[in-house]
């Protein structure tokens, strides 16, 4: 499978992740629900990776991938909670657009700290996006 598929597939996960977790947090702390939807990631994505690959690698990771995983792990989790909330609190057909205003985020700062280019395509991309986020979120 390319690139695409993987993309179209988590697309569709992400989507269902949204509906799942709307109905989960009806009535439930969005910090509660959040805490249990990490641990199952958690335990889903240790049993994935330790049945994929050697144990032994986790010891072989540089500090630099450490630091870089963990600061990711940091900024999902932030993500996590916010979204839990959002979903507690308004309509996921409205909460899910507005989250995937992430992609807008992932082209300045990738162009900031990554040096990719901001080219037409991607400027007239992500005004399309938030155009679409913008649309969908109206009343």
């Amino acid at each position: 499978m390319t690139w695409l598929h993987w993309s179209l597939l988590s697309a569709f996960f992400a989507g269902l992740t949204a509906i799942l977790a709307k109905l989960g947090v009806a009535g439930v702390d969005s910090n509660l629900a959040t805490a249990v939807r990490t641990s199952v990631v958690l335990v889903f994505a240790w049993a994935v990776a330790l049945a994929t690959g050697p144990a032994a690698a986790v010891f072989a990771l540089s500090p630099r991938t450490w630091l870089f995983l963990t600061l990711s792990g940091l900024a999902t989790g932030l993500s996590w909670l916010c979204y839990f909330r959002a979903l507690q609190l308004g309509d996921a057909a409205k909460v899910a657009p507005i989250d995937k205003l992430s992609v807008v985020f992932v082209l300045i700062l990738a162009a900031l700290f990554l040096r990719e280019s901001l080219t037409l395509k991607t400027l007239l991309g992500g005004s399309l996006i938030t155009a679409g986020a913008v649309v969908l979120a109206l009343k």
